[in-house]
């Protein structure tokens, strides 16, 4: 009735706004009536009836709460319950009471004879007169047919009331049984929530961990940025002494460590854009970046470094007049190019040719390419070039050094400035990376190249 007149009223008062509230209120007054009906199953019943809801993750808001009290299948099976039980109690109880009444008078017979015999008076309730019935007149019934006719009513009586017994008894575990399939989670429906909690429980660890590896890699390349900075600067002022001229063994190892130091600073400068990018600080400054000045910047950096190291030639290629402005990070660009160049000079062997190229590249757009005439990439690994800390057997062995990251990280800036990356390589000929660009507004200024420091952020 409660159920009934509250969803009634709620609906009802909808238009009003109250009627939500009401409706609200009446979900919750049956959840608290099917669980006191779960209690009354368990301890007068004796039936296994499994919990109503199973733990939920904390930290759940209230309306995610009430989201999934709604989409669980036992809030309405708990209504379905409550509905039956007011038809089947009314029917059970009325069963009952005629069988249990009609088995007490069976087996109280002879004691309604006797007391009607011993308190006979005139014109009374003749209690012998449904046996006298039974045995066809007064004058046929002897006392030993009689008293067989009382026992014989007795003992019906007797199994009348013993099996009402065992019917309300049957009952009993029946409507147990539907309370526990009713009032409580199915046991698939348990395993899969213990399941969906553990499973919740082991993300927000992992999740936990992978914060704390990111924040480790970030706080650590930070860290190792002003060591690296220092070094490269002693270095550098080693070899640039005028007063007494080093030793060529001595020479060597300065050069040695110059170049180990600058791969080193090139592998942090690549962990900590991945750990910003997956922490989300990844911060672009987009804007008019002017092309030209990126290819001669990057250019004027790797050139030296491949002709010394690697013997091998860089080479820059721009169009007359100069192509019009893009949209992007200059700084960013510049990592990008910087990533491509480095990428394709450690990938080509001495002699080789390594060219960076600016060209229009469609309506809208300016394409910047970095062929080489290095090993290639097989056609098969062409799809996963781009995946993080992937290396192939024939593109990338180990002698050339890297973590796997840097086109990884180009694909990640290029698309965050709204580029898009693209690559075509034939074995045993070279490889060629393309990034396209989308055209600047006109009159727009181009956004200088900051010098990139190595004590401090990007």
């Amino acid at each position: 009735m409660v159920l009934f007149t509250g969803v009634t009223v709620g609906i009802g008062s909808t238009p009003f706004v109250i009627g939500i509230p009401i409706i609200a209120l009446t979900f919750a007054l049956a959840w608290g009536f099917a669980a006191f009906e779960r209690q009354l199953a368990r301890w007068w019943l004796d039936a296994d009836v499994p919990p109503m809801s199973a733990p939920r993750p904390p930290g759940r808001k209230l309306w995610q709460r009430a989201r999934d009290h709604v989409a669980s299948a036992v809030t309405w099976k708990s209504i379905l319950y409550l509905t039956l039980q007011f038809p089947a109690g009314v029917v059970a109880l009325a069963l009952e009471v005629v069988g249990i009444s009609a088995g007490i008078a069976l087996l109280g017979a002879p004691i309604w004879y006797l007391l009607d015999h011993l308190t006979y008076r005139p014109n009374s309730l003749d209690f012998a007169g449904p046996v006298v019935w039974l045995m066809g007149s007064a004058a046929a019934i002897t006392p030993q047919a009689l008293f067989i006719s009382l026992g014989l009513l007795a003992a019906a009586g007797f199994l009348l009331l013993a099996w009402m017994l065992y019917m309300i008894d049957m009952a009993g575990r029946g409507w147990g049984a539907a309370a526990t399939r009713l009032l409580g989670l199915s046991e698939s429906g348990r395993q899969l929530a213990e399941a969906r909690l553990v499973a919740a429980s082991e993300r927000h660890r992992a999740e936990q961990a992978n914060q704390s590896r990111r924040e480790l890699i970030v706080n650590v390349s930070h860290e190792l940025r002003t060591p690296i900075a220092s070094i490269r600067a002693h270095v550098e002022s080693l070899t640039m002494r005028d007063d007494k001229p080093l030793d060529s063994e001595v020479a060597r190892y300065l050069d040695v460590i110059d170049r180990e130091t600058e791969r080193l600073s090139a592998l942090v400068d690549d962990l900590l854009a991945v750990a910003r990018a997956e922490a989300g600080e990844l911060k672009l400054t987009v804007g008019p970046v002017s092309v030209g000045q990126v290819v001669r910047h990057v250019h004027d950096a790797v050139g030296p470094i491949a002709r010394l190291q690697r013997k091998v030639v860089l080479v820059e290629r721009m169009p007359e007049p100069e192509l019009p402005l893009v949209l992007a990070d200059a700084d960013r660009l510049t990592q990008v190019m910087m990533n491509l160049v480095r990428n394709a000079v450690s990938y080509t062997p001495e002699g080789g040719l390594v060219s960076i190229e600016a060209q229009a590249g469609g309506p809208g757009q300016v394409a910047l390419t970095v062929a080489d005439t290095g090993i290639g990439i097989l056609r098969e690994d062409l799809d996963r070039v781009f995946d993080r800390f992937y290396r192939t057997d024939a593109s990338r062995t180990r002698s050339t050094g890297g973590f796997g990251l840097g086109l990884s990280i180009a694909r990640d800036l290029v698309e965050a400035m709204g580029g898009t990356i693209t690559v075509e390589s034939e074995t045993g000929s070279g490889s060629r990376f393309t990034v396209h660009l989308p055209v600047a507004p006109a009159a727009s200024p181009p956004t200088p190249i900051r010098a990139r420091s190595e004590a401090g952020g990007d």
